[in-house]
């Protein structure tokens, strides 16, 4: 700033130069431009102000009330001489509809006025270039926005916007630049930084110094590119925790009609802050079930849809991306990608990246892969893609070609598909039922399992355990890797002291662990904790878009884990394979460890750090940030020399105006940024040709000829050497690539530990207990002693009543689960399914004991909910989400289905839950906890005995009097027990719920009438079937032939009668009043009616 400042004062009192000298080396690479505008006045606005302002500047509603034409656009108009203040309020607070216009489209803007500043003509072409970004322009020191992106900037940051010439204008100050760009992003739109691409200095010496700074778009910014973008990535405003993945879909009509299929869908999803990207092909229903449990998983905040989306799947993505959400929808137009050709495109994106991106050492494998017509090392993985899958793929290659983040998905990304056979993929019903990521409450993490297990200490590590979760294991030695890690840090931490193995037991080969173990582990994540997140640092690395600061950071934390975790090799490894030697046992423990710590990455990391300046980094100071030695960076040492020697130049002109104004103490001085400045005082004389600069009552201060053209080559070689340190800084960041790999295998190594630290502390914290898996051979069993509700366990502690589960498919594999309202049930069956849950993951369960088989799959039916915007009813849901359940499920999953059949009559609902049941027990013989209010789907033990049986949850009545209005007095156990509940006490929830007493004791006074009603019919029907036992069959029927007798036009009467019959008993025996006589009346009416019906 200050050298700037002295370039302008120096050059307005020097002389003009001669032809000569002005002739100086011309930048043909530099583009014409202006000098910046003149800057009249500064207004700030107090709130009352910038209140009046929004209401004024609202187009809708001035259209009738706009009066105050402008004086330039309409000189006729009459305005006599204007006040100061009143022009002042015809500018800035009430633009009028003449100058509004022009700043919604450029068009208009072009008729109505083209005498465009040169800065405008700029934001012209710029706005014409990207149309659908919001636009950020550097202006001297602020970032300024036009036109409509001015507008909708002033609604999202609440700052003011105001009429300039011809367009609305705001900005905001440049050091604000990470927060305004985060709350627009935020806010869903897409923003694009435009930066000056010269300096001042330089300018000053190019052909073109009349012309307008030279603008260009320097970054763009949306909420899936912004962690991994320049300037803005890795602050503390950022998502944390939270992955932002952009998610790009393609779809192909099938039309597999019979089996419930329709489309094949193909997905992309790439986190590009942490190099995450995850593929997937896969058939889907009609109500997109597989979509949408990959979308709830992921939790993309971006979407990238392909053409011809089916409506579904447009509606589905839609919704999920609507208003509160903020996810940004962006549309794919590449056409050449479809048809079969996305692998031959991709293929040619590939090649064409890996030659301008491939460091020398990747480079080399190249060639030499190429040499032996092997290919397979660079596009292995992707000819294994399916073809939707490379079709998505190219499609986010094309996107992410404009923000200059393409290079994560070439080779070094860590490619894996959405499911996995050694993993579980739990579907968008059972991660939203059973509450795994979300509460169904708010849709906050508070009171979900996640939030539940989730005790790591780094933010890569929670990101981990979050895929842990929504993905348990399916295979069981992978579930016993992660549980005896999780057991033997669990033992480190209880222990007390050191302890050892006698050596006298030789056959001994286990140990217990050391407690110097899980301290180490804890204090190395913990550091990890408060350094920056370091995945996401190193892929800012590989961008290159990291500053040097974040980069010490990031390699600094890194090393220090490495170093600390190198000191348990001792423990984990042994060069004769000797156990006793060895402190841990778990395989995947050591083997973190040992990816974590590897001498590879702690001498690589130290390598690179030592080729850096930690202050110079963290004062920001490029010139100084690389240690020159040993021929290093010989481009910055050939520019800091320039530099020396332009300083020399000045030091011997300082010794020369010494000896001639005989002055042995004169030095250079610096006042208000002005460097170089000779002071004298006023009886000293000068040579005519020094440039005074300013002065006081004593002194005078000149800058000679001389030292102007050495500040100007002092100033030349200074940018020369910015230039030549940031272009050694980016080359820096890609001999980078080479170690990526390396690093990012440490980081996630680091992220296991972290994962296996949590686990471990919840299982010390919550006393659980290590789960027992059998065999795959043996018979799929889920049995449970003392189980708890993980989540409500927490909230309850001490009060949460435990309850045991016992199935096996050789045996009681289904449990019919019915009791009161609120009594536990949907409690019950959901603490089940978090257990089986939390066991294949690899955590200890909340459970006395547990035995248990790998499951393939969790399916859920619960709760009540309608889509509206999808199409769906409340019945729709269900019953989708139940065909979903038969589809797909097998005799090794855990099916649990909450009140199914609810949503439609009592009949029909209780015979589609019946049929639904039988198929289940039928065809799947899956391991089913079905939770009903039907007693009547209870009988269905009768066809599968020794299969299924009755459980209700247990609880206490007291009886009182209707008048109260209050049945029972009911006490909830919660404790599972067999038999059926009698009954479901709706009227305690009706109470809980405040309705109206009145409301609940006519609808006791119901439920009083229809429980006799049914009652006499089944003894009605009771006393017919003891009749026909008595009587013989063939007797039997002849009062019912006779009963249907009659003709056909007597049927009307008889029904008449029969209702005039039920009219009058009803009335005398649920008479309200206490009138003994009219109920003999209606006794006697009945009777009569019925002799009459007899005698037929």
């Amino acid at each position: 700033m200050g050298k700037q400042k002295q370039q302008i004062i120096s050059r307005f009192f020097a002389p003009k130069p001669s032809a000569a000298t002005s002739s100086a080396p011309a930048q043909p690479q530099n583009p014409p431009a202006t000098p910046p505008p003149k800057i009249a006045t500064t207004v700030s606005f107090s709130p009352a102000k910038r209140i009046r302002t929004d209401h004024l500047n609202s187009v809708n509603n001035k259209l009738s009330k706009l009066i105050h034409p402008s004086p330039t656009e309409n000189p006729n108009s009459p305005l006599p001489d204007p006040t100061l203040h009143q022009r002042f309020l015809n500018k800035l607070l009430e633009p009028s509809h003449d100058h509004l216009e022009p700043s919604r489209t450029s068009v208009s803007a072009q008729t109505r006025n083209p005498k465009y500043t040169p800065l405008e003509q700029q934001v012209t072409e710029l706005k014409n270039r990207y149309p659908d970004v919001l636009l950020m322009i550097e202006v001297g020191y602020k970032y300024r926005f036009f036109g409509e992106d001015a507008e909708n900037a002033a609604r999202v940051l609440g700052i003011y916007a105001y009429m300039d010439h011809n367009f609305l204008t705001a900005s905001v100050p440049t050091f604000r630049l990470n927060v305004h760009v985060r709350r627009l992003v935020s806010a869903g739109y897409k923003v694009g930084v435009v930066k000056q691409t010269e300096t001042a200095a330089i300018k000053a010496h190019g052909v073109n110094k009349s012309a307008p700074f030279c603008r260009g778009l320097s970054a763009l910014y949306t909420k899936a590119t912004l962690e991994a973008a320049e300037d803005l990535g890795g602050g503390e405003e950022g998502c944390g925790s939270c992955s932002n993945y952009l998610f790009c879909i393609v779809e192909k009509a099938i039309g597999e009609m019979e089996s419930g299929v329709d489309v094949r869908i193909g997905a992309v999803a790439v986190e590009i802050s942490t190099g995450d990207v995850v593929y997937g092909e896969f058939d889907d229903n009609f109500m997109r079930a597989g979509l949408e449990a990959m979308v709830l998983s992921l939790s993309p905040a971006e979407l990238l849809l392909g053409r011809h989306l089916s409506k579904q799947t447009k509606k589905l993505l839609l919704a999920y991306a609507g208003p509160a959400s903020n996810v940004r929808v962006e549309h794919a137009s590449q056409d050449s990608l479809y048809d079969g050709c996305g692998l031959s495109e991709v293929i040619s994106l590939y090649e064409s990246l890996n030659e301008s991106n491939f460091t020398n050492g990747d480079r080399k494998k190249v060639i030499a892969a190429n040499a032996h017509g092997d290919n397979s090392l660079r596009f292995e993985g992707i000819m294994g893609m399916p073809e939707l899958a490379i079709q998505a793929l190219a499609l986010t290659i094309h996107h992410l070609k404009q923000f200059g983040f393409e290079r994560i998905l070439c080779l070094e990304a860590s490619f894996r598909p959405f499911a996995s056979i050694t993993e579980m993929t739990l579907s968008a019903n059972a991660l939203q039922q059973l509450e795994v990521l979300k509460n169904n409450y708010d849709g906050s993490e508070c009171g979900s399992l996640l939030q539940c297990m989730n005790h790591t200490l780094t933010v890569f590590g929670s990101r981990l355990l979050r895929h842990w979760v929504t993905h348990p294991l399916c295979d069981r030695n992978m579930i016993y890797a992660r549980s005896d890690a999780v057991s033997e840090i669990l033992k480190s931490m209880v222990s007390s002291k050191v302890s050892e193995v006698d050596s006298e037991e030789e056959n001994s080969d286990i140990m217990i662990a050391r407690p110097e173990i899980h301290h180490l582990i804890s204090s190395v994540l913990t550091s990890l904790g408060r350094a920056p997140d370091v995945q996401r640092g190193i892929t800012r690395i590989f961008h290159r878009t990291s500053t040097p600061s974040e980069f010490i950071a990031v390699i600094q934390a890194l090393l220090v884990a490495g170093r600390q975790l190198h000191q348990c090799h001792d423990d984990v490894e042994d060069k004769n394979n000797n156990l006793k030697g060895r402190t841990l046992c778990s395989v995947l423990l050591r083997k973190v460890i040992l990816t974590a710590s590897s001498s590879s990455l702690i001498n690589t990391a130290a390598r690179l750090l030592s080729q850096l300046n930690k202050e110079a980094a963290d004062q920001r100071d490029l010139h100084n940030l690389f240690i020159v030695s040993d021929g290093n960076f010989s481009e910055v040492a050939s520019a800091k020399t320039k530099v020396q020697l332009a300083n020399e130049t000045l030091d011997k002109l300082l010794l020369l105006y010494r000896k001639q104004l005989r002055m042995n103490n004169l030095e250079f001085t610096t006042v208000s940024g002005v460097t170089h400045l000779i002071e004298l005082s006023l009886d000293v004389k000068t040579p005519s040709n020094w440039v005074k600069v300013n002065s006081t009552k004593k002194t005078i201060r000149y800058h000679p000829p001389e030292v102007l053209s050495a500040l100007d080559r002092l100033t030349l070689v200074n940018e020369e050497l910015s230039i030549v340190c940031r272009a050694t800084w980016d080359g820096f960041l890609k001999t980078f690539g080479g170690c990526y790999s390396e690093f990012q295998a440490a980081v996630q190594a680091l992220a296991t530990l972290d994962c296996l630290n949590s686990l471990a502390m919840l299982s010390r914290n919550k006393n659980y207990v290590q789960p027992v898996f059998v065999s795959d051979e043996e018979p799929v069993q889920i049995n449970i002693s003392c189980g708890r509700h993980p989540v409500m366990e927490n909230i309850l502690h001490d009060n949460f009543v435990p309850n045991d589960t016992d199935l096996h498919a050789r045996g009681q594999y289904c449990q019919i689960v019915t009791g009161p309202n609120m009594g536990g049930k949907s409690c019950y069956i959901r603490q089940v399914a978090l257990i089986s849950l939390m066991a294949q993951v690899g955590c200890f369960v909340p459970a006395s004991s547990a035995k248990l088989h790998v499951l393939d799959g969790i399916y859920t039916r619960m709760g009540a909910s309608d889509s509206i915007q999808l199409g769906k009813s409340t019945f729709l849901e269900e019953l989708s989400e139940a065909s979903h359940i038969l589809q797909t499920c097998t005799s090794r999953s855990l099916v649990i289905i909450d009140e199914l059949g609810r949503g439609t009559s009592t009949h029909d609902g209780v015979a589609i839950a019946y049929a639904t049941l039988h198929y289940l027990l039928e065809h799947k013989r899956c391991m089913v906890l079905f939770v009903t209010h039907y007693p009547e789907i209870v009988s269905i033990r009768n066809e599968f005995p020794g299969s299924v049986d009755a459980y209700h949850v247990s609880y206490l009545t007291l009886e009182k009097e209707v008048d109260t209005g209050n049945h029972d007095d009911v006490t909830y156990l919660y404790k599972l027990t067999p038999g059926v509940s009698e009954r479901s006490f709706g009227f305690k929830v009706a109470q809980l719920a405040q309705l109206p007493s009145s409301c609940i004791r006519r609808a006791v006074m119901m439920a009083d009438r229809l429980e006799l009603e049914v009652g006499r019919r089944e003894r009605s029907k009771n006393s017919w079937k003891s009749s026909d036992k008595a009587v013989g069959s063939e007797h039997a029927r002849v009062p019912l032939d006779c009963l249907h007798a009659p003709a056909v036009e007597n049927s009307e009467e008889v029904e008449k009668a029969y209702k005039d019959l039920f009219f009058h008993l009803n009335l005398a025996i649920h008479k309200e009043e206490d009138d003994v006589a009219k109920r003999f009346h209606n006794l006697k009416l009945a009777k009569s009616l019925a002799d009459k019906l007899v005698n037929r």
